[in-house]
């Protein structure tokens, strides 16, 4: 892959390029980012210009410090990145393969790629570092340059460390340990080892009638991936999936299918009433932020390729792709850092994706750029500006969208918002039903809650009861209605959406799977209309069970707080409003707390609800949120 602008820019060039250019100054900012209402740069142009010079910025630092380099204040030798050396890889192949064969410099990288090859090759590597670096040495091989690049010693290594065979069985290709969409990872693995020459085709035809005949039995009829085997929980990568699937396709030369066509275009058709003047993403769920926007830009690229969108659909979506690209420099890039920031100043972000993978989540992160960026040139947008009309054509998207996941036993679900009480672009508020399954039930992004970036959002692997009323009993047992929906309805009266539903049990909190607790039963109802929102939630007990307290928080961007009895005035902030009944409440300021780190940045109010109930009587909660 060639790039017009090369990577080696100048220092001075290099800080040009990657001084932000805001479409808002940082004060104005807030919690969500720049509204890029006007013009936008080409996407390539944000590739070029400003992404790919930091990347090499961060690779020459690796080549000189090797493995000293620290990346503020982050050695990221010894961080225990279990992904690293692949992403070095790709990384350093993307430098090499696009630095001109006429620079002096393109020797001194292609010796510099075998000193790091052979410096990292016993580190630990795991799965998406595998195929990471399988991606990078077909890049170059495909450029002629394998053989100079790696070592005979080291390549040889290298074909035995990376293989699929490390974390899929191989008796009935059933996964090690790992969630559903490593199946995907899986055959991209052994398609490249196939195109490498290092085995034959068979395994990677196997490994993608397995992902795709896993992917069949727990999308359902709805076409959505379950992160489970089947117990009920769809977030991000259930949507970002058949989108990480058609790129493998289209890297590995194969065609789509029409039922992979099928589920590609359901992903789109959840995004597309989400899409917004700011570049953002997944509100819910885990690993969103900047990876919340990428989710889109994968699944909408994909799409673009393999002709699901009309030709509409393609100039708005890359209109959104541009957005991204830029958000990503302007918002998400920290030149004081010299990295992406997902865990500084205020933001916050799941342990797994912690600060010790800095290195690698620069990398990978160019890398989803660097490649969505060249198929959008592929397809005809290379140095094109994104559609003038784009802000208008968000007006006629539909304002209320309901997208199903599963039903049954437990109904899955997500409503989808789009309310123009928040000025420019309007505001997307996301209802998601979705939790089920061990490891995130008990974690607020996953909670049965309304988000909008900005305005409502969780705190990852955080468990405090965000907007959902928690009991304890007497025993010292935590109830909550998290996952165990049923019955959902959703009734339509102009711009109010009502949604009900009801819990025969509530979760059992304190374990890494759901425990179903029959001691209480529940019906949730949602009034959500421009400007406000309101949940009741109505517990009845059985007989002879009692309860300790109940207890509510919401934890907020909104700051200037004043608390009387249950209501709460916020003199700051885009909720002005929060009125709890049953409850009593108490409102203190955060001031930078780890605790309450959202993703893009620290929550600055928390408001506190407590109240107690009396034994075998039903209790009602309310809240009603106001918002402007």
């Amino acid at each position: 892959m060639r790039h017009q602008t090369s990577l080696l820019l100048t220092a001075t060039a290099f800080l040009a390029a990657a001084t932000p250019v805001l479409a808002a100054s940082p004060a104005d900012q807030g919690p969500r980012g720049p509204i890029y209402a006007g013009a936008v740069a080409p996407m390539n142009k944000t590739i070029e210009t400003r992404l790919m010079p930091q990347m090499a910025v961060l690779l020459d630092k690796l080549l000189a410090e090797k493995r000293d380099m620290t990346l503020d204040g982050v050695k990221v030798f010894e961080a225990d990145d279990k992904f690293l050396p692949g992403k070095i890889g790709i990384g350093l192949a993307y430098l090499i393969v696009d630095t001109p064969r006429t620079d002096p410099k393109f020797a001194q990288y292609l010796a510099a790629y075998r000193q790091i090859a052979d410096l990292t090759v016993d580190d630990t590597n795991d799965t998406w570092g595998i195929y990471y670096y399988c991606q990078a040495l077909w890049m170059l091989k495909e450029a002629g340059l394998l053989d100079q690049a790696v070592s005979p010693e080291t390549l040889a290594k290298l074909k035995t460390k990376l293989d699929w065979r490390r974390f899929v069985r191989t008796d009935d290709l059933t996964l090690i340990n790992l969630p559903n969409n490593y199946y995907g990872v899986a055959f991209s693995v052994a398609r490249l080892r196939y195109r490498l020459g290092w085995e034959d085709a068979s395994a990677s035809e196997a490994l993608l009638g397995r992902t795709l005949d896993h992917y069949r039995k727990y999308s359902g009829e709805y076409g959505f991936a379950d992160e489970t085997d089947g117990e009920g929980r769809f977030d991000r990568y259930s949507v970002l999936l058949i989108g990480e699937i058609s790129h493998r396709l289209i890297e590995a030369g194969m065609p789509a299918t029409p039922e992979v066509r099928q589920w590609l275009r359901r992903s789109v058709d959840l995004m597309l009433p989400r899409l917004n003047l700011r570049g953002e993403g997944f509100e819910y769920g885990r690993s969103i932020g900047t990876y919340g926007e990428t989710a889109f830009l994968e699944v909408l690229t994909a799409a673009a390729k393999l002709d699901v969108l009309t030709p509409g659909e393609k100039t708005m979506a890359y209109a959104f792709s541009a957005r991204v690209a830029a958000r990503y420099m302007d918002f998400w890039f920290d030149p004081k850092m010299g990295s992406v920031n997902m865990w500084e100043h205020g933001r916050r972000t799941d342990s797994y994706r912690g600060k010790h993978r800095i290195l690698g989540e620069n990398l990978s992160l160019g890398r989803q750029y660097i490649y969505t960026s060249a198929i959008w040139d592929e397809l005809g947008f290379k140095d094109k500006a994104p559609d003038p009309g784009y802000a208008a054509w968000l007006n006629t998207l539909p304002k209320r969208t309901v997208t199903w996941f599963a039903r049954g036993k437990n109904d899955r679900l997500v409503v989808t918002l789009r309310d123009a009480t928040g000025g420019k672009g309007g505001r997307v508020i996301g209802l998601p039903i979705i939790n089920g399954g061990e490891s995130q039930h008990m974690h607020t992004p996953y909670y049965p809650i309304p988000f909008s970036p900005g305005m409502l959002q969780g705190v990852a692997d955080a468990v405090f009861p965000q907007l959902l009323p928690r009991i304890t009993l007497a025993d010292g047992a935590q109830l909550a209605p998290l996952a165990y929906a049923a019955h959902v309805k959703i009734a339509e009266q102009g711009a109010r959406t009502t949604v009900t539903y009801d819990q025969d049990q509530l979760d059992r909190l304190g374990q890494k799977a759901p425990v179903a607790d029959h001691r209480f039963s529940v019906k949730t109802t949602y009034v959500l209309e421009p400007g406000r929102i309101r949940r009741t939630d109505v517990f009845t007990p059985k007989a002879g069970v009692p309860v300790k307290a109940v207890d509510l928080a919401f934890a907020s961007f909104s700051g200037q707080a004043v608390t009387k009895g249950g209501a709460t005035t916020f003199g700051t902030g885009d909720v002005t409003g929060f009125k709890v009944e049953g409850l009593s409440c108490s409102t203190k300021v955060l001031a930078d707390d780890k605790a309450y780190g959202a993703p893009t940045g620290a929550m600055t109010s928390l408001t506190n609800c407590t109240g107690s109930a009396a034994e075998g009587k039903p209790i009602t909660v309310s809240w009603t949120l106001i918002y402007k």
